[in-house]
Formats: structure tokens, sequence, C-alpha cells
């Protein structure tokens, strides 16, 4: 991944993709936004502008696939500068709405969407968060998402959906079978999702881990140590060690709003759960706006990788 240019993740399949990932050796990072929300900085969209500051993938929250957007593109028509200026190479390709193609080619990067398995009756702690069917982890949901060049899907909860781990497994197995085999699936819960029974230590376990992997799971998410109350290194290694040993990826996940945190704090995250053997790391959109703080982005990536492959990343162009 540390070596891929934009011209080789176009045409990258997901194996190759899933591998390049395993041979970076716990050094891509994932940056997650709210795709729905105004972007921080304006007239350029959020998307672009963690990929500015070191992700390796991006991954859109609240992304419907019955009505896809992702605010800030230069097809929105909001922003003067962008409309006169938008590159001629890029808008003929492009045919009516067509978000998530249109931010891979600004950002040379691979994009997911994330998906939410919901049980039959949620219960969850407060009011539940009421999710549109494109939004919902069903094969019909997903199969839309891969017509609209999505990358990977993350099956998971938002805060107050109700998601439970049953859940995500019967939609591991459906998805499977709708996508084949080649197609990217991670999994798994960074927090509660406002379940009643599973929070804490009691988010993931051994048992879990295994089920997952064998509905189709090429990789678990894990809450980051330090993230969820109980969640600690010892606690998450001993999970990624029964991750590897299936042969698959571990994913810890900062998304418990720390990604809005100082930077020692965001440095300390990122060396536990490399402590912990994570092979993909994720940071979360509650920053400003809808993504994480842009100096913690960088802080992140520093720390995993050092400044020459951090800024490297920063610096080539998607037009490579």
């Amino acid at each position: 991944m540390l070596d891929l240019q934009a011209s080789d993740l176009e045409k990258i399949t997901g194996r190759e993709l899933l591998a390049s990932v395993r041979a970076a050796e716990g050094r891509t990072l994932m940056a997650e936004t709210i795709c729905t929300l105004p972007p921080l900085l304006g007239d350029v969209s959020n998307p672009e502008a963690v990929r500015a500051f070191g992700a390796d993938l991006v991954l859109l929250n609240m992304f419907d696939v019955d009505a896809p957007r992702i605010e800030g593109l230069p097809s929105g028509g909001r922003s003067g500068y962008w409309t006169d200026r938008y590159n001629a190479a890029v808008a003929p390709a492009l045919q009516g709405s067509d978000p998530v193609r249109e931010a891979k080619t600004l950002i040379g990067r691979p994009v997911g969407i994330n998906l939410e398995p919901l049980p039959e009756d949620p219960a969850v702690l407060g009011v539940r968060a009421v999710l549109s069917p494109g939004r919902t982890a069903t094969a019909s949901s997903a199969l839309k998402a891969r017509d609209l060049g999505v990358d990977f899907l993350v099956l998971t909860g938002n805060p107050a959906t109700g998601v439970t781990c049953g859940a995500i497994t019967t939609a591991l197995r459906e998805l499977r079978r709708a996508l084949g085999e080649d197609y990217p699936l991670m999994a798994g819960k960074m927090h509660a999702a406002g379940s009643v029974e599973e929070s804490g230590e009691g988010i993931v376990t051994p048992a879990l881990v295994d089920e997952w992997i064998d509905a189709g799971a090429d990789v678990v998410l894990l809450p980051a140590p330090g993230t969820v109350p109980g969640v600690d290194v010892p606690f998450v290694q001993e999970l990624v060690r029964r991750i590897h040993r299936r042969g698959a990826l571990a994913l810890t996940a900062v998304g418990t709003s720390q990604e809005g945190s100082d930077e020692g704090t965001i440095r300390s995250l990122a060396l536990a759960c490399k402590m912990a053997g994570a092979d993909l790391h994720h940071l979360g959109d509650s920053g400003y706006s809808g993504m994480a703080l842009p100096e913690n982005i960088m802080a992140y990536s520093v720390a995993l990788r050092g400044r020459r492959h951090a800024y490297r990343r920063m610096a080539t162009s998607p037009r490579r």
C-alpha cells in the first residue's frame, strides 16, 4: 500500500487490495467522513481533505446507495472556484450523479462505505436512530454500492442504531453470497451502537471473531485499545492473534470521538493499535464537520510510518 500510486489502485482487485494492506505491515490508514455534511474546508470535499493529510483508504459514513451524494464535490456546482476550473479530463467521464467515481478520480484512493446490519427488533438505550433502506446491510444495497464504484464495504453500526453482532453475522453471509469471493468485506463494532447488551468488553469475543470470518469477513473490525471502557492492548492483542491465525486482517477503529482529541492522545492510540497487531487503522468522523481533525490524521500517519512515508502519501499526485 505504501508504494501504490493512483493508477495502480484504479486497477487493483479486491484480493490485491487486501494483500497490499497485509504487505504494508500495519502502516495503512483509513479515514472516515460523513459525506452528507458540508465539508470542513468549504470548496474542498472531506474525502479530498483526509486524503491530503495521509489517508490510504477513505470510508464514507451516512452514504445512501438509493440517493448517492458526497457534499463538496465539484459536480455539485456549489463552488465558483471549482465550477470555473474543474478539470476537463474528469467531468466528461462522469455521467449524471456519480459521486463515488468522481471522488475516486479526485483523490486516487479506494473508497468504501458503511452499511448497517439491523436485527428484526433493535433494542437501544434511548431513542433509536432510523435508517433508510439504502444504508442498511442487505444484498440489494451491497450490489448497488458495487455498481456505484464502491471498493469495499464495512458492516458496522452508528450510534443509537441498535446494530448487533448477530445481525452482522447474518448480513455477512448474505453479502458474501451476493458479491462473490473477490469483493472485500470488513465487519465489526467500534462502539456499542446503542445496543443494550453489547458494550465495553462485550462488544466482541473470540467466538464472534470466528463467526464473522466463517461468514465471510476478510477484515475484522475491533475497538482500538483505549477507546471503549475495558478494552486495552492485551484484550485487542488476543483477538488480533486469533484473527491472524484464521488468515484474516484486523482493523482497529477510533470511533468514539477521540479522533477529535489532542495529538498526544492520537499518537498514543496509534502506537497502542500497532502494539496490538493491527493491519489497518481507522480514524472516525467526529472531529469538525464530519471528519477527524486534519492534524490528527497527520499525527496518526506519522506515528504509524514515520515522516518519509507519511509525507510521500500526502504529496503524491492522484494523476500518477
